[in-house]
Formats: structure tokens, C-alpha cells, sequence
């Protein structure tokens, strides 16, 4: 199936201030070969429209003329379909402070102004991995009888991420806020794999991951490491530690996907 066939069976809500941009991207999405695509100006117009045009795919700016993208993710996040479709910022804000809500709130992707055809197929690629997902098949286990511990002081990723292993046929997940408490909950249930955070408050994913692997019980389970950290001295810190692996804020599905499959098979 090409590309542009695919891409033809998404539903699109542009939220975009400016004309000229506009056309910019829904140009890019045209060449792409995404045909249904809503374009408005607002924030409190996407809430409005959101419950019944049910978009696959809500790309916004950061900048809006009432609200800030991070802002309109929160706000979509607490609707009644909140984690149905995939959420694309598309901006040239580079200040990571700015850009940090969206990344733990959930989106599919963010991409710079100007972007690359290549850098929206790619964005597009992970929506449909999310939106139409595929049950993940492993050799050794049953995908629902898989128990994942997932731990992050967003209660919004937590449901983002929790919403997409629900999808990929993972049923029993449990959550945690931080490290201090992941702990306690191992300490009285087995788990095949840990998810986990690094920046947390009361302890930080680096210090459970230290205490887990130096520790008696499920020393050994895998842990896969999302975060947004962008230090590369913690980041080595983090490798050295014993993750089995590190996945950047925001990633596409199929990265969790076939890093899942990877660590238990």
C-alpha cells in the first residue's frame, strides 16, 4: 500500500492563525496524500469542532490566538475521546521549557518551521501506527497476560502511554508516580517490564533503576527508559545504569513497539 493511499484514509484538524501557513501545510499534506483536512484559526474553535468532527490527526501551532498548543492538548486531553487521535505541533518555538508540556502530554510528533516532506511523512507514519494499531505478537509470552509497570509524575502520559499498550493488546498495566513508589509496588508484584521516566520528584528514574538492579527481587526485568531529558551527561548516566533502553519524548508507536517486542522475545 503506498503512501499516499494510506494517508488518503486520515481525517484532519489544521489549527493554524495564518493564512499563508495554512496553505503551506495543507499543500505538504496534499503532496503526501492526505485529502480531508478541516482548517480553523482557533483553540476554542478546535475544542468546539473536536466532539463532532472526531479528527484521526489534530496538527496546531503553538501560538494561537487564544491559547497556547500546549494549552489545546491539556484542554483535548479531558474530552470524552481524549486520547482517540494523535496531536502534531508544528512550530518553530525552540525553547524546551515551552515545548516540555507538549512532550508529556502525549503528541505523536513535533516539527519545526519549516519542515521537510520527509519529516511530516514520518509524523504521519506514527499517526497511523497509533490510530490504527496492529496487537503485538511476541514468542515467548501472551500479549494480555503481559504485566507492565508503567511509571511517570504525569498523569497525562501515563494515560497517553497506558492508551497506546491497551491498543497494542497489553491489558495489565500498572501505574506509578515516581520511583519511591514503583518500588513499593515491585516489592509486592511481579512484573515482565518496566516503563518508566527519568525527571520525577521524591526519586528520579536513574536512582529506582540503580535500586532495582542492586536489589533482590526482579533485579533483571527490563526496563525501558521515555524521556525527555536532553542532558548528555545524564544520559550517559542513564546508559550506565542498566537500562535496556532509551526512547526520546515525543516517539512514534511503532519505536515502543518493536522495542517491546525486542526486550521480551
Amino acid at each position: 500500500m503506498t503512501n499516499h493511499h494510506k494517508f488518503s484514509q486520515l481525517h484532519v484538524l489544521l489549527i493554524e492563525p495564518s493564512h499563508t501557513q495554512q496553505l503551506i501545510i495543507t499543500n505538504y499534506l496534499h503532496q503526501a496524500g492526505v485529502v480531508n483536512i478541516e482548517c480553523i484559526e482557533s483553540g476554542f474553535e478546535a475544542l468546539r469542532v473536536i466532539p463532532k468532527l472526531l479528527p484521526e490527526l489534530v496538527i496546531s501551532a503553538m501560538y494561537l490566538p487564544d491559547m497556547t498548543g500546549d494549552d489545546l492538548l491539556l484542554a483535548i486531553r479531558e474530552t470524552k475521546d481524549a486520547y482517540a487521535m494523535a496531536f502534531l505541533l508544528i512550530s518553530s518555538e525552540t525553547k524546551l521549557e515551552y515545548l516540555e508540556p507538549i512532550r508529556q502530554a502525549g503528541a505523536i510528533a513535533i516539527l519545526p518551521k519549516p519542515f521537510s516532506q520527509e519529516q511530516l511523512i514520518f509524523a504521519l507514519e506514527a499517526t497511523l501506527d497509533y490510530v490504527k494499531p496492529e496487537i503485538i505478537q511476541l514468542q515467548h509470552f501472551n500479549t494480555e497476560d503481559l504485566q507492565i509497570l508503567v511509571v511517570d509524575d504525569s498523569s497525562t502520559f501515563l494515560k497517553y502511554l497506558s492508551h497506546l499498550l491497551n491498543d497494542l493488546g497489553i491489558e495489565n498495566i500498572a501505574t506509578a508516580k515516581d520511583g519511591t513508589e514503583a518500588l513499593d509496588i515491585i516489592a509486592t508484584q511481579y512484573f515482565d517490564l518496566i516503563i518508566t521516566d527519568y525527571n520525577m520528584p521524591n526519586m528520579d528514574g536513574l536512582e529506582m533503576v540503580n535500586q532495582i538492579r542492586h536489589g533482590k527481587k526482579q533485579n533483571n526485568i527490563p526496563i525501558l527508559m521515555i524521556t525527555s531529558e536532553q542532558s548528555e551527561e545524564r544520559l550517559t548516566l542513564l546508559k550506565n545504569s542498566g537500562v535496556s533502553a532509551v526512547v526520546d519524548k515525543p516517539f512514534a508507536p511503532a519505536i515502543i513497539k518493536n522495542l517491546i517486542t525486542r526486550l521480551l522475545n
